[in-house]
């Protein structure tokens, strides 16, 4: 039995994968979800303080609590950040396989700011006007989506390489169905690296709505 732990995008609770789930729990293995600080049904704890730290730290608390070991670890989107800071603070064996899902890759130092395209940084900063820090979510999406920290898309990361340098296994899912994807890049850079394994679905952005099962399966190869 693999321990799964999957953290969401921006604007997303845990929530956005029970689905997902309740499929690796139907296929034997245990699945945690993670609500980051200030997010879905803990949006009342949205603050200015509430950063990227505050969201790897959360991770880091769920290993910790609930014992998980050997862990495979999953981010979608701006997740990435937060799976990259949690696997390279986590205690040694905890974080074995690290999941990208059409996420971003950070190098110490970088930020998802850094990162992105200039679409989503005027994303961010628009959304923020209201108070200047709780970044709103575009209109039209899933209505338990929420507003998002402004300073966790700001904050650079800070990595020692320790923690990374124990995941045995990388797997990039880069999803190429939709315009405006600023993860392109991110698949063309990581395709000819020996230690990532690059995998390609025709699939919008919300890859739990519209690939579940695609997704399913390389999540579960080799576990």
């Amino acid at each position: 039995m693999t321990t799964f732990v999957l953290v969401p995008g921006g604007w997303r609770g845990g929530w956005y994968f029970s689905d997902l789930a309740d499929r690796l729990r139907t296929a034997g293995h245990r699945a945690l979800t993670i609500t980051p600080t200030g997010v879905g049904d803990r949006a009342h704890l949205n603050a200015a303080h509430v950063n990227l730290d505050t969201h790897i730290d959360d991770v880091l608390a769920v290993l910790a609590t609930e014992k998980a070991d050997d862990a495979v670890v999953v981010g979608h989107s701006y997740g990435g950040m937060v799976i990259t800071g949690a696997a390279d603070r986590a205690p040694s064996g905890v974080v074995r396989r690290l999941v990208y899902c059409d996420a971003y890759v950070p190098e110490d130092g970088q930020s998802c700011w850094d990162l992105t395209t200039d679409a989503y940084r005027s994303v961010f900063l628009d959304g923020a006007a209201a108070d200047g820090h709780s970044v709103q979510p575009r209109p039209g999406g899933d209505p338990r989506v929420s507003a998002h920290p402004l300073a966790s898309f700001l904050q650079r990361i800070r990595l020692d390489g320790a923690g990374l340098r124990g995941v045995k296994t990388r797997d990039y899912v880069y999803l190429s169905g939709w315009d405006g994807t600023p993860f392109t890049a991110v698949r063309d850079r990581l395709a000819d690296d020996p230690t990532w394994r690059v995998h390609t679905l025709h699939s919008g952005h919300d890859v739990c709505r519209d690939a579940p099962q695609e997704f399913l399966e390389i999540l579960l190869l080799g576990e």
